[in-house]
């Protein structure tokens, strides 16, 4: 028996996959003109017979035959469309339709849709969006979309294919080959991208036959599935139901499920086993009882000690072979445990897909975990967090989730996109860097020039007290100095503006300074240009951290490797 495939639809946030849901939705709950068609939980069940009156003239043109049962669609929140659909060996979605608004095309959460698509290798196609919104558009549901697209004008057509353009190649700088769906010659290789308007259903028929198109060449295989097999389903939601108590929405994506079964729901503490009470499909506002399904189905499951079940487990039937099926699913859950380090940041999310989606591309970024769970922030976290010895790793990320708990120590980033979070843990650990590398250069003698003023030597010697201007860098006390020639020319031991001691001075100042162990008119004289005298290291140090130097200290390093290089030519290389 071959299932129907499971599609989810996913996208940036206000570009158009509730639109398109609706009109899934739309198609799905018509029972009467559609032929006795049924809504799940967080489903949508369209069978063949609504896909070809969806369709219509678009088959009879193509001469093409549908040979998949139907299409389940999954609804879930926003660009999280993936984060919980899990199944033994993979995604739970077959297919996915990425929502892209063609007038802004590719934005953040899309990036990270287009991300979790390639981690879990499904494949997908392209709804470009919202055309009734290019400038001049004239729509016309009656034609199929290349008749439509042609019948526009001559400005209106290179400017739609203007904007495909631009999607194109920032999908190609994702590392996604996409093109038009009638100009694409191997589907094995290109993603189709279909113009439409969930608003005005242009090209809806064709994004559907191109889904189907997809499904039946490239995956019927992967869906033959045993109808009365012992049925094996994902969780998608653990909620509270009045009157009925904890349940969970599950996808039934093998064999069949009954009333009574005895089931293996996975948690994060391991495999319970328990018996089915209830089978619920929505009616209205309110939950029918059913008896039997058969996969691919969305339904709402009751049943004993299941408050430990978390998103993205699986269910299996286990009415035999109970203590082999146990083993498999504890082997299972172990499988999915994510891989931690001795050290590393704190990840949190809200399933266990979710988790799993953002460790993974968190590891693309060579970011270390050293724990991942699921749920809200707690104490534990951040005691957990705040013992780390390196700064960068006392963070927490979490997906989807809240922080009930703080810490004024521990860095905590929440986002309900993925590559947000990546990105301001990021951006977060560069601003660490650089304070510490501020706080390592405030250590540092910094290239320093400054010239003995004429008429300002206060003092001959025993230290010697003399006027200098700053022309460069900044002079702080205990700097070592030499003059132009490279000879050592002792330290500062004091600085003084105003009749005030400073600890250090910047460019452009005035100011009096004592120097120890040298007598004016001797080893020094007025109008003499000195430098700092760094050691090699320090010029090192210093050339490292070129980023946080001024331009004018940037130029009084390389002169001071000028003089120190006429002795030694590779000094400081």
């Amino acid at each position: 028996m071959i299932r129907q495939p499971i599609v989810v639809i996913a996208g940036h946030i206000d570009h158009g996959k509730s639109s398109i849901l609706e009109r899934v939705k739309g198609i799905s709950i018509t029972k009467g003109e559609f032929g006795g068609i049924t809504q799940s939980i967080k489903s949508y069940n369209i069978p063949i017979k609504s896909i070809e009156k969806c369709c219509g003239n678009l088959l009879k043109s193509l001469n093409q035959k549908i040979t998949i049962p139907g299409l389940l669609f999954l609804d879930s929140p926003g660009h999280a469309a993936f984060n919980n659909m899990r199944k033994r060996g993979g995604n739970l979605a077959d297919l996915a339709i990425l929502t892209i608004n063609i007038n802004e095309g590719v934005m953040d959460q899309t990036i990270e849709c287009i991300q979790i698509l390639k981690e879990y290798k499904t494949p997908f196609i392209i709804a470009l969006n919202k055309i009734d919104l290019i400038p001049g558009w004239r729509s016309n549901n009656k034609t199929n979309i290349l008749q439509n697209i042609n019948s526009q004008s001559e400005e209106v057509r290179q400017l739609m294919d203007n904007k495909l353009y631009e999607v194109l190649g920032v999908l190609a700088e994702h590392g996604i080959n996409s093109e038009r769906f009638d100009r694409i010659t191997d589907y094995t290789s290109q993603v189709a991208m279909v113009p439409v308007s969930a608003k005005t259903d242009e090209g809806i028929p064709e994004l559907f036959m191109v889904l189907t198109g997809l499904a039946q060449k490239y995956l019927e295989k992967s869906l033959n599935i045993s109808k009365e097999g012992e049925g094996k389903a994902t969780i998608l939601e653990v909620q509270e139901d009045v009157g009925v108590g904890t349940t969970l929405d599950v996808i039934l994506y093998d064999g069949q499920l009954k009333k009574g079964d005895q089931v293996i729901v996975g948690t994060l503490d391991g495999p319970v086993v328990t018996k089915i009470k209830g089978l619920f499909e929505p009616e209205g506002k309110k939950l029918k009882s059913i008896d039997q399904i058969h996969a691919a189905y969305g339904v709402r499951i009751s049943a004993p000690d299941i408050k430990g079940a978390v998103g993205g487990m699986p269910l299996i039937v286990a009415n035999k072979d109970l203590e082999q099926k146990k083993q498999e699913l504890k082997t299972e859950i172990e499988s999915v445990i994510i891989d931690t380090e001795k050290e590393g940041v704190i990840v949190k999310a809200d399933t266990l897909g979710s988790l799993e989606a953002l460790t993974a591309l968190l590891k693309k970024e060579d970011i270390k975990i050293k724990k991942a769970s699921i749920g809200n922030i707690t104490k534990k976290d951040l005691a957990e967090a705040s013992s780390e010895s390196n700064v960068a790793n006392k963070a927490i990320l979490g997906f989807n989730i809240k922080a009930t708990e703080t810490d004024p120590q521990v860095k905590i980033i929440l986002n309900g996109v993925i590559y947000k979070i990546i990105e301001d843990y990021q951006e977060w650990e560069k601003q660490l860097t650089k304070a510490e590398e501020t706080k390592n250069l405030e250590e540092l003698t910094r290239p320093i020039k400054l010239t003995i003023l004429k008429g300002c030597v206060f003092r001959q010697c025993g230290p010697c007290v003399v006027g200098v201007s700053i022309e460069g860098g900044i002079l702080k006390t205990n700097s070592k100095l030499m003059k132009k020639d490279g000879s050592k020319i002792s330290y500062v031991k004091s600085i003084q503006h105003d009749k005030e001691n400073i600890n250090k001075v910047e460019a452009g100042k005035e100011v009096a300074v004592s120097i120890p162990n040298v007598t004016a008119g001797r080893q020094i004289n007025e109008g003499d240009v000195l430098y700092s005298d760094l050691n090699e290291t320090e010029f090192i140090e210093l050339k490292k951290m070129k980023a946080l130097l001024k331009k004018e200290e940037i130029e009084i390093l390389k002169e001071i490797a000028i003089i120190k290089r006429k002795e030694k030519p590779l000094w400081g290389v």
